[in-house]
């Protein structure tokens, strides 16, 4: 699994911690991580909360990465700017239980969580035993075991015949955001060396390829 992780602004300077207790973690179930910034709260290049889920929705669905891990303040606001796009499926994770019963019962594609409300003392074993339990399993698995088929029902009813008949396609969503705003998010070095790295060829690709002239 290739991991995405993105920083917001206000916990920009927890940026290396995340890192590396994720690394920690993925290494040892064989995933990668790719580090989108923000790298500390001086880069000059910004990422906001509400734009956190523009960018995952990009890398999701252009194949860049199969999950994302992002967060903010509360892990309330990146969530919510996740879940506005038809492509992802954003949880909440405070705890080592909310990252497993998510990664087991909802299985989505991104986890948000609250960098700063009771980020203290400790707080890196907490987010170690965190991604243990994220991705320590299969996702999908069930929670009880017994029910995971019923889980997946559940799932599959939720993804398409709500999000998706309710939600723009990506595509149609980014192109109608303010274009310039759109490229001053991405035009950064690190996004598009990725981006040229492992972009899937397709629309959204081709759309982003024009839009940033790489």
């Amino acid at each position: 699994m290739r991991i995405a992780l993105i920083n917001e602004d206000s916990q920009a300077d927890k940026n290396s911690l995340i890192l590396k207790v994720l690394n920690e973690v993925a290494d040892k179930y064989g995933n990668v991580v790719d580090n989108y910034g923000m790298y500390s709260e001086k880069d000059k290049h910004q990422i906001n909360y509400i734009q956190v889920g523009i960018l995952a929705s990009i890398i999701l669905e252009t194949g860049m990465a199969d999950f994302v891990v992002t967060g903010c303040g509360t892990g309330q606001g990146a969530m919510i700017s996740c879940n506005a796009f038809k492509n992802v499926v954003c949880g909440y994770a405070s705890t080592p239980l909310d990252a497993y019963l998510f990664s087991q019962i909802n299985a989505g594609n991104a986890i948000s969580i609250p960098y700063a409300q009771q980020f203290g003392w400790g707080s890196e074993v907490n987010l170690k035993m965190l991604f243990e339990h994220l991705f320590c399993q299969k996702f999908g698995g069930g929670y009880p075991k017994r029910f995971a088929d019923e889980e997946k029902i559940s799932r599959v009813k939720m993804y398409t015949d709500i999000k998706y008949c309710s939600q723009k396609d990506v595509v149609d969503a980014l192109m109608s955001l303010n274009q310039e705003d759109l490229k001053e998010l991405l035009d950064y070095t690190e996004f598009k060396n990725l981006f040229k790295q492992y972009a899937k060829k397709g629309k959204l690709t081709d759309y982003i390829s024009d839009l940033l002239s790489v």
